[in-house]
């Protein structure tokens, strides 16, 4: 099973996402908020609390972010972000669930350090295409060197049959 570096990198940009509100208040419906390399990101959450003295903000309840092909939901995202804004730390929870292209990838937990340019996916990580599946404890994604390491790995992947 090949998994996609940009598919990688675009849940990454999707669990950041929360960032880009911390200007003004907007409501917790509104999007799209941004565009991210060409393409819109729209996000929905049942609430958005904006703390602009701490430079977070935090999305609760239904979060779905979907940006070109990429659709991400969990329960909660919080975000610190600097002056500009620019995200500098995001973490989804509440269970990720994250689908583009025929893949899917499903954890407990995302964290994004933007600053490292990492992306650490925790518990009951799921990632799948087609009929093949790896599952791990965590995965942890360079986004310098697109490399992924998985731990504790178990999985499924086809080997076609060959030609004759």
């Amino acid at each position: 099973m090949e998994v996609s570096v940009s598919t990688v990198w675009r849940l990454a940009l999707a669990a950041a996402f929360g960032a880009l509100v911390a200007g003004p208040a907007v409501p917790a419906q509104a999007g799209p908020l941004a565009v991210v390399a060409g393409e819109t990101l729209d996000v929905r959450a049942d609430s958005l609390e904006v703390d602009m003295a701490r430079n977070s903000a935090l999305l609760e309840g239904k979060v779905h972010a979907e940006l070109g092909d990429l659709q991400v939901d969990c329960a909660k995202v919080e975000v610190r972000y600097d002056e500009a804004p620019n995200v500098r730390w995001a973490r989804g929870s509440g269970g990720i669930s994250a689908k583009a292209k025929g893949f899917a990838a499903t954890a407990s937990t995302v964290e994004v350090d933007v600053a490292r340019k990492s992306v650490r996916l925790q518990g009951s990580v799921k990632l799948s295409r087609g009929k093949g599946w790896v599952t791990a404890d965590s995965a942890t994604i360079d986004l310098s060197t697109r490399k992924v390491v998985l731990n504790d790995v178990e999985g499924s992947i086809p080997v076609p049959s060959p030609a004759r």
